[in-house]
């Protein structure tokens, strides 16, 4: 069963300090600072693409070419855009489930929370050794 674009964000904004913001006319998924108090709207943990087929992750430069190869109909990157950033694209309509979608989401969480934040919540500690969008 294909993913979709209220799949992620409901997922998305489940996930603790989580806040939704339009940028570049597209909604983004946005951890800490949502408080209103800072003034700061938090750290980009996850991105609609143009269509709604597609979300942009946080996920290492050096794990990106891995996970492309083993899964290239699933992961890619826009040539141009992501190449000096740590994002990688994932094709919702390959991810296999929601249960899949929302290890994607949480591994991103963790990469952009606060570390006081993402040690506060030890339920969403990475499965694995390092995580569904790090590279074994």
């Amino acid at each position: 069963m294909a993913t979709t674009v209220e799949d992620v964000r409901e997922i998305a904004l489940s996930l603790p300090d989580s806040s939704e913001k339009l940028a570049w006319g597209m909604p983004t998924f946005r951890v800490g600072g949502a408080d209103g108090k800072s003034g700061k709207s938090g750290k980009i943990f996850a991105a609609l693409g143009d269509d709604d087929t597609s979300i942009g992750v946080k996920c290492p430069r050096e794990d990106r070419a891995e996970l492309i190869a083993a899964e290239p109909e699933k992961f890619f990157v826009r040539p141009g855009h992501d190449d000096n950033y740590d994002w990688l694209r994932v094709r919702l309509a390959e991810v296999e489930d929601t249960a899949e979608l929302r290890s994607i989401l949480t591994d991103s969480w963790r990469q952009a929370a606060p570390k006081r934040l993402a040690a506060a919540h030890p339920e969403l500690e990475r499965s694995g050794p390092k995580g569904p969008l790090t590279a074994e």
